[in-house]
């Protein structure tokens, strides 16, 4: 009797290398375990080291392939070349049925371009996030846009990014409103803590000495802000942190272009935390102390609303504004007599912050890797 052909799972290959681009696609690599049709085969560039193993750690991802490509003050032209030739080598080896990439990064250009190369189609995560100026942000705006135009599938968070790509001519039937996967890892790692709080802990010591104080939580990190976006911010910053009901929690990026600013301006306040990067349990910890995020982030924008928490993003412009318009963010530049205003704002006018902190999140709601991965076996099944 002739037994039935066994079809073997489709070997998709995962890549990433920044933090957030770990913290986005830790929800679908587990989907993607979890669904016999799929082996997923994890490359990191490790563009970002020590940030990228803290998620690696707490999401329990063993990387298949691990480029640790970071070097310091590496230019982005030296940092794209070795990409390219180090995700090819790997695409050469694994021969993957697709490739994934999230967002907007060095790597995720650099993985979309090698499989393009190979005529591999490449899938974007988080697609068709658009804020119209090359340089906001720089060079993410136009590294969305290369993947974009050469995506087989493009996963877009909302109809706003699905609509925005549909302008550029892209397929209508190719691209996919799923929600954001932030919003999956933010569900995941807030059930985590609350089944074990010790994941969280290590901000015990700031929340006891900032006990009674209204915690602000700051990240700033924008290539387009390197100089005198990042002293002006510094310098609201330290004007905010002189109100007596006020601290001020700043996990401060290792580049040394934000350290040494933050550093010489903010260090030795009262009122003030510098702290190193926090791990993805204790950032989102940070999130549900925090009364308000101040960020340049892409990702606080998204995951601050799903906990109520007000966002004003230090930016002209955001490729996210979905949250502007739904009301969970506002975009406050890096003037500083802006940023100070808008947060004095926020902390004196209860029904200001009511109504930021009530607005409907746009991002998610919990289930896109699933959704992701439906669509990808769907695909497949299609070109069977």
């Amino acid at each position: 009797m002739t037994q039935p052909h066994k079809i073997l799972p489709h070997k998709i290959l995962v890549v990433f290398g920044t933090r957030p681009e770990a913290i986005k696609l830790f929800p679908v690599i587990a989907a993607l375990t979890a669904d016999p049709r799929f082996t997923p085969v994890v490359c990191v560039s490790a563009q970002h080291r020590g940030m990228l193993d803290q998620v690696l750690e707490i999401a329990g991802i063993v990387p298949d392939h691990d480029l640790d490509l970071m070097k310091p003050d590496q230019t982005l032209d030296g940092l794209t070349a070795a990409l390219l030739t180090g995700l090819g080598g790997v695409m050469d080896a694994v021969q993957p049925a697709r490739v994934i990439v999230q967002g907007d990064t060095a790597t995720a250009m650099a993985g979309a371009l090698a499989a393009y190369y190979r005529k591999l189609p490449v899938d974007h995560v988080e697609a068709g996030l658009r804020s119209g100026n090359i340089y906001q942000p720089w060079p993410e705006e136009v590294n969305r846009k290369i993947i974009g135009t050469m995506a087989s599938l493009h996963f877009a968070p909302t109809e706003t990014a699905a609509n925005a790509l549909k302008r550029e001519a892209v397929d209508p039937a190719r691209v996919h409103v799923t929600g954001n996967t932030v919003i999956d890892a933010l569900h995941w790692v807030t059930a985590r803590i609350a089944a074990d709080p010790s994941l969280a802990s290590g901000l015990g010591e700031l929340e006891t000495r900032f006990a009674g104080k209204r915690i602000i939580g700051v990240t700033s990190h924008r290539r387009e802000n390197f100089g005198g976006g990042l002293e002006a911010i510094a310098e609201a910053v330290r004007q905010i942190a002189a109100r007596p009901d006020v601290a001020i929690i700043f996990p401060v990026h290792p580049n040394p272009n934000v350290r040494k600013v933050m550093d010489h301006a903010l260090a030795g306040l009262d009122n003030v935390a510098l702290i190193e990067p926090l791990d993805y349990p204790h950032f989102a910890r940070l999130l549900s102390l925090a009364e308000i995020m101040l960020t340049d982030s892409g990702g606080v924008q998204e995951e601050a609303p799903a906990l109520g928490k007000p966002v004003l993003v230090m930016r002209e412009t955001t490729e996210r504004p979905e949250g502007v318009e739904a009301g969970t963010a506002k975009l406050v530049g890096t003037e500083t007599a802006r940023i100070v205003t808008e947060i004095f704002t926020l902390l004196d006018d209860k029904a200001v912050y009511e109504a930021m902190a009530r607005a409907h999140n746009p991002f998610g709601d919990g289930h896109s890797a699933r959704r992701i991965v439906e669509l990808l076996a769907h695909e497949i099944g299609s070109e069977a």
